[in-house]
């Protein structure tokens, strides 16, 4: 896919307050119907890109593009925007709220209620639907903020840390939501620091630190070249094959198993074979590849 088709693109930006760098000399690409993970640790310019991406403070230098053209107020009505500061008017109702946004971005009103009904139901709070805003719980307040951001059918979607402060069933929903949103051909940035969960749902990644581009491209070949040479190994019997250095370069005892970090260039076949020779009984035998929290840690670490 040529750089001319992307849904996002950002080119040299920057973004300074006062003496503080934000956003240095920052380039992406982000593609249609995929899910595009901002990455990075807290204060590392993940927000002040979306901020400058919706068009809610401008770069001071660079260029960034939406559909093919300069951001105006015409495209605003195609982006759907869920903030890391959440807030609601504590004393509308539901509805009320709901129906206000859905205004905003000109959903008709012959289809606004439908769509609320069907929404409400499919995150379940149907029942809450009269309620005022301040009686519901923090998790419910999220959940119709997340509502506000889909509510008008968006071709892209930016989530700035969407699944904080959720119980585990929560983010099980929403995470179910955002992969039909992607499956139905949305674009989607996902804004975290939370690893786990950009490694389930994010096809593409940029990790950023100190307000730099750290790394960025597809989750698989990101992972794929960061190939660990590691094996998780269960075994029975006696363990000290793993005591070569020429084999083992180190070994981590984990509950029920061990995680063993392979000496340069030695082949996991080559363990195995050692082992089975030694009489060991293996019950479980399985290459690692790294996580995207391993990723993250190494990279963020050498720039520390």
């Amino acid at each position: 896919m040529t750089e001319d088709n992307s849904t996002i693109q950002l080119i040299n930006v920057r973004k300074s307050f006062g003496d503080f760098t934000a956003v240095s000399d920052l380039s992406l690409s982000i593609k249609p119907g995929r899910i595009f993970g901002l990455l990075g640790p807290n204060g590392a310019g993940k927000t002040t890109t979306i901020r400058m991406i919706v068009n809610i403070t401008a770069p001071d230098s660079g260029s960034i593009k939406l559909f093919g053209r300069t951001i105006d107020p015409g495209l605003q009505d195609r982006i759907g925007y869920l903030p890391e500061e959440r807030g609601l008017y504590r004393k509308m109702r539901v509805v009320e709220q709901l129906r206000f946004f859905a205004e905003i971005k000109s959903v008709s009103r012959k289809d606004v209620d439908a769509r609320i009904d069907s929404w409400l139901s499919r995150v379940k709070l149907s029942e809450w639907k009269n309620r005022k805003s301040m009686e519901l719980s923090k998790g419910m307040q999220q959940k119709i903020q997340f509502l506000m951001a889909v509510l008008h059918e968006p071709d892209l979607l930016i989530l700035d840390e969407p699944f904080s402060g959720l119980d585990p069933v929560n983010v099980e929903l929403l995470k179910d939501i955002v992969l039909d949103l992607k499956r139905s051909g949305k674009t989607i940035i996902f804004s975290t620091h939370q690893m786990e969960l950009a490694e389930k749902i994010c096809d593409d990644i940029c990790l950023i630190n100190r307000s730099r581009k750290v790394l960025d491209g597809s989750l698989r070949q990101i992972k794929q070249g960061f190939g660990r040479n590691a094996v998780a190994l269960r075994i029975e019997g006696d363990g000290s094959v793993l005591n070569d250095p020429a084999l083992v370069r180190n070994v981590e005892h984990h509950s029920d198993e061990l995680e063993v970090l392979l000496a340069p260039d030695v082949n996991g076949q080559v363990l195995l074979h050692r082992l089975v020779a030694a009489n060991v009984k293996v019950t479980k035998f399985e290459m690692i590849e790294p996580s995207l929290n391993d990723i993250f840690i190494e990279k963020v670490s050498e720039a520390a």
